[in-house]
């Protein structure tokens, strides 16, 4: 498939500095979380986004403050999303925001929303 109507979109606190591993589990986190939420209130863009291939972007903002202004802007345009929050036992401190899934979601529409974010 050459374009892909769906994705998901992980968005990474870069101020955190977190190691490989670490950005790689907190993505987990966040790409299994926000798919969990799509397929439980948006099942039609869930399955489309299984059935072409699950695409997923991962993106960055600045500071805490961003990341969550930016999960505001998602929830008010009907994006269900996932806030990843940190137990700390390793390389952060307990209940460290690191990072936000979005969708997976029309990608014309969620493109709107994150499209200006530099990658990861």
């Amino acid at each position: 498939m050459s374009e892909f109507r769906y994705k998901q979109v992980i968005v990474f606190r870069s101020d955190l500095k977190l190691s490989k591993g670490k950005a790689a589990v907190q993505a987990g986190h966040a790409a299994v979380s926000a798919a969990e939420e799509v397929r439980k209130h948006r099942r039609e863009w869930w399955q489309a986004w299984i059935d072409e291939g699950q695409r997923k972007i991962a993106v960055k903002v600045k500071t805490e403050k961003e990341l969550l202004e930016l999960e505001k802007k998602a929830k008010e345009l009907g994006f269900p999303c996932a806030l990843i929050i940190d137990r700390g036992l390793t390389e952060i401190p307990p209940n460290t925001v690191t990072c936000l899934g979005i969708g997976p979601a029309p990608s014309e529409k969620v493109g709107k929303l994150t499209d200006m974010l530099p990658l990861l």
